[in-house]
């Protein structure tokens, strides 16, 4: 169990005055944990709702929308001298890019921590759970974090993701330490400080949606106008496009190219709602992609083309044996000590040196400690 000490209850800071307060007390502090709550399930474009925070004495759940400036935290979490604890930071910190500029240095990670050690349920729950036999209650993951008045139960639940996160670090810390490995984990938390919200490309996230490679492309077309339309009108209303009409909704229809009212309502998952308000819209975008000249007509983008190479596959399958015979040495999972993208761009390389290994861009300086001589073993059996 954790130390019953660290649990301090955390309070509820609303107002400019006692935030500031809050964060001036806690600007000394050598650790702090950090979680922050979206509505990304709920909200066309996501932001900081919440921002829960512990240090080692105190525990404060802030309101962004009410608290005033939070330049203060944004000092303490761009401090380099100020370790910052997450679980699983990487939307954390594309939310607190996105919404305050920071960029946060000196991160812990516990969920990458938990992955290096070869722990497999690495949700913050499983190992509170593991570590802690705390239990959490998943009654409000998928809670609206925009609404308000937030209930009591809400803010103990939201209290939780950061209240055993400092201990948490200690104990994966030590186990880092023990098995060696904590070079390891400063990589990838090193990697992590330039994490960043960037902008897509709105015009092509349609082609990102799963199934839209099984349409042909004059479906393609006419998903792509029915993908605009829903956007546009999760913009106004400010909800998740899902919440306006799901995917596998909008792909029927892409198919289905209903012309009329009547046929639209026949279409599998379509709101009733959503054809009696707005129907002579998406028959209107169905019309739209209909109309496409064919030599318009979209096209996914041509995957990278590499040079021909007869032994790329045997080299893959011989860096793939080892490393899950360096896997199974180590008690980890196989993906985490060396993702299939890594293993096919050392493929592609063929690197006969250490030299040459270490031009592989996509492999970390861990990665090549722990597996480097083996994979050139490997290739130069090949």
């Amino acid at each position: 169990m954790p130390n019953k000490n660290s649990l301090h209850p955390p309070v509820f800071l609303t107002d400019a005055g006692a935030t500031e307060d809050f964060l001036a007390s806690i600007g000394r502090s050598l650790t702090i944990a950090v979680d922050t709550e979206g509505a990304s399930f709920h909200r066309f474009v996501d932001r900081i709702y919440l921002l829960q925070i512990s240090t080692r004495q105190d525990s404060a759940i802030i309101d962004p929308l009410t608290a005033g400036t939070l330049a203060p935290l944004g000092r303490i979490l761009e401090n380099p001298e100020i370790e910052v604890v997450f679980h699983d930071a990487d939307y954390d910190l594309r939310l607190l890019h996105q919404d305050y500029g920071w960029h946060v240095k000196n991160i812990f990670d516990t969920r990458v921590a938990a992955q290096l050690l070869g722990i497999n349920s690495f949700g913050l729950a499983a190992l509170l759970s593991q570590f802690f036999s705390v239990k959490l209650d998943k009654k409000h993951q998928r809670a609206d974090w925009s609404m308000r008045p937030l209930s009591q139960e809400m803010l103990e639940y939201a209290a939780q993701d950061t209240l055993y996160l400092l201990e948490l670090r200690d104990r994966l810390a030590d186990e880092l330490e023990a098995k060696g490995r904590w070079g390891w984990a400063s990589e990838e938390f090193t990697r992590l400080e330039g994490t960043k919200w960037r902008v897509e490309d709105e015009g092509a996230a349609y082609l990102r949606i799963k199934g839209a490679r099984d349409l042909s492309r004059r479906e393609l077309a006419i998903f792509r106008e029915l993908a605009t339309w829903r956007g546009e009108i999760a913009r106004e209303l400010d909800r998740a496009t899902f919440r306006v009409a799901g995917n596998e909704t909008l792909l029927e229809a892409a198919q289905k190219a209903p012309q009329s009212v009547e046929e639209l309502a026949r279409v599998k998952g379509m709101p009733r709602a959503l054809v009696e308000r707005r129907g002579s819209e998406i028959i209107a975008a169905v019309g739209r992609g209909l109309s496409v000249p064919e030599d318009q007509l979209p096209t996914f983008p041509r995957a990278p083309r590499w040079d021909r190479d007869s032994k790329f596959e045997t080299r893959a399958a011989a860096l793939r044996t080892v490393r899950d015979d360096v896997a199974r040495a180590l008690d980890m999972d196989p993906g985490v000590l060396c993702a299939r993208e890594r293993l096919e761009a050392v493929a592609r390389k063929n690197p006969q040196k250490m030299e040459e290994l270490e031009e592989v861009q996509e492999l970390r300086r861990w990665q090549i400690s722990a597996l480097g001589e083996a994979f050139l073993r490997a290739l130069a059996r090949t």
